[in-house]
């Protein structure tokens, strides 16, 4: 890449000093005595011309020989030379999305000025969000599953392979105790079950497992139910099944290093959902669910008890398969957390296939509707101690994002391992894409509720669940509005004008 990057910026130097003289390239190249053809290959970046080429061009500028092979760009190109010396587009998984370095590079090149303005403005905006380069793989990640409508056929074919191999039986789930021999006969695995709270650090209490690398050792936090114990056992086979060696060590994640870290944990993670919620399996309920003409949560509840108690597991396991086999693209998945007796709720997770529905996250603090089904499964949940899950499902309609319409299913649980904190799960399906398909989205007894993404930015009128004002929403009903009077405006005095 160091190559590539002298290259890159001699020509952007060449361009800038070029351009700066009023020079074309056919009168550089009448100056210089260099081709024209040359010289644009060097401006491109795909060229470095040779010491006495270099001495011709810094004297036909009149600018000494050192600045021109310095290193060093002005102000006006400094963040295009920052991005290209730094890892940035090393880091970049660009191909995951069939994109080579080598074409970024000619863009940048090809309009460095403009390239230098898009930079600036996402370094501005990502300082102004607080955005680290977590959140930009993240985004990275989801962007890859919706390209790929989250359904992924050789990781399908791998776990299908796996059960045959090992000849699990078909009939049954997975057992935590045959995953369990499998990782230890067969990879040579030290598994021991510990209550982190005797690690004698506080933070590690909170999560469900650390792996050893260097011995192989998993640890896995025994205050983890079994399904949770499960998900993990399984997950370890995604890594070794599947040969992923760049990996992260603890579940849940507390950072990464690079994205093939975080593409990897997903994969081990998409292995686990589909090695314990089988592909067929799954697809004969989902059929038989979606055939029901009423509208009845304990059969879908039904699912759930049948693989696991783990609703979020389901739900991601429904994402895959609901694009593939149903033809329903257009959804999105939610997690939200709250802290019990708060009023705070935050956007953990999300995914959206197809088009960006509403709802989605903000950045900016803005109060999510407290009408969303996912909201209110977290406030019953909060109110009933006894209940370890809470579902509830609405159609919620849009009337601020273009009447978007969707049936929303939502479960809540308390977490494990802060019992402070309470989390919904949610799957939402535009309505128009999926009732043919998912007969009992038609029964009447679904309520239907008007909702908003944030307070700031909805209409509603007397809405009684408000938690703010809508002071983004009036803005932009100003601002349109004062368009529409300059507009008035500018046709009268145009009349007035020709008519004179």
């Amino acid at each position: 890449m160091q190559e590539e990057y002298i290259k890159l910026i001699f020509g952007l130097k060449l361009k800038q000093i070029r351009t700066s003289k009023d020079l074309s390239l056919f009168k550089l190249s009448k100056l210089t005595g260099l081709s024209k053809s040359y010289l644009n290959e060097i401006e491109k970046g795909k060229k470095y011309p040779k010491t006495d080429k270099i001495v011709a061009l810094a004297d036909a500028f009149e600018v000494p020989y050192d600045e021109l092979v310095s290193l060093k760009l002005d102000k006006n190109l400094a963040p295009v030379a920052e991005i290209l010396q730094s890892n940035l587009l090393q880091e970049i998984p660009l191909d995951i999305f069939g994109i080579e370095e080598r074409d970024l590079i000619e863009i940048i090149s090809n309009a460095p000025m403009k390239v230098n303005a898009f930079i600036s403005t996402l370094i501005e905006i990502g300082n102004n969000y607080n955005l680290t380069k977590e959140s930009f793989f993240l985004a990275s990640l989801r962007s890859f599953q919706e390209a790929n409508d989250n359904y992924f056929p050789e990781i399908e074919k791998a776990a299908k392979n796996f059960l045959r191999e090992y000849m699990v039986d078909a009939d049954e789930c997975v057992s935590n105790e045959s995953i369990e021999e499998i990782l230890k006969e067969e990879y040579h695995y030290t598994i021991a079950y510990k209550d982190f709270n005797d690690f004698g650090f506080k933070d590690l209490a909170k999560l469900r497992s650390i792996f050893i690398k260097e011995k192989k050792l998993l640890y896995i936090n025994i205050t983890s139910d079994k399904d949770q114990q499960r998900f993990i056992l399984a997950k370890e086979l995604g890594y070794n099944y599947l040969n992923l060696t760049e990996r992260l060590y603890t579940f849940s994640w507390a950072s990464f290093e690079t994205f093939d870290q975080l593409l990897n944990n997903f994969y081990a993670s998409y292995f686990a959902g589909a090695l314990l919620l089988p592909e067929e399996k799954l697809l004969e309920d989902m059929r038989e669910l979606f055939n029901l003409e009423e509208h009845d949560l304990s059969k879908f509840q039904e699912i759930l008890g049948k693989y696991t108690e783990s609703p979020e597991t389901i739900y991601q396991r429904m994402t895959n398969l609901l694009p593939k086999h149903f033809n329903i693209r257009d959804l999105f998945f939610l997690r939200l957390s709250t802290k019990k007796g708060s009023n705070s709720f935050k956007l953990t997770k999300e995914l959206h296939l197809n088009q960006q529905q509403s709802p989605q996250a903000n950045e900016t603090d803005e109060h999510y509707c407290r009408r969303w089904v996912s909201l209110n499964v977290l406030k019953k949940l909060e109110t009933e101690e006894d209940d370890f899950h809470e579902t509830s499902a609405q159609i919620s309609i849009y009337p601020y994002n273009n009447n978007q319409k969707y049936y929303v299913i939502s479960s809540g649980t308390k977490d494990p391992f802060n019992p402070d904190y309470l989390r919904s799960v949610t799957i939402g399906v535009l309505y128009k894409s999926a009732q043919r398909k998912i007969k009992f989205m038609n029964d009447s007894s679904i309520p239907i509720r008007e909702v908003a993404v944030t307070c700031e930015n909805c209409g509603m009128k007397d809405c009684s669940e408000r938690a703010a004002e809508p002071l983004r929403f009036e803005k932009d009903i100003r601002n349109k509005r004062l368009n529409v009077i300059i507009n008035d405006f500018i046709k009268e005095q145009s009349k007035l004008e020709i008519s004179n």
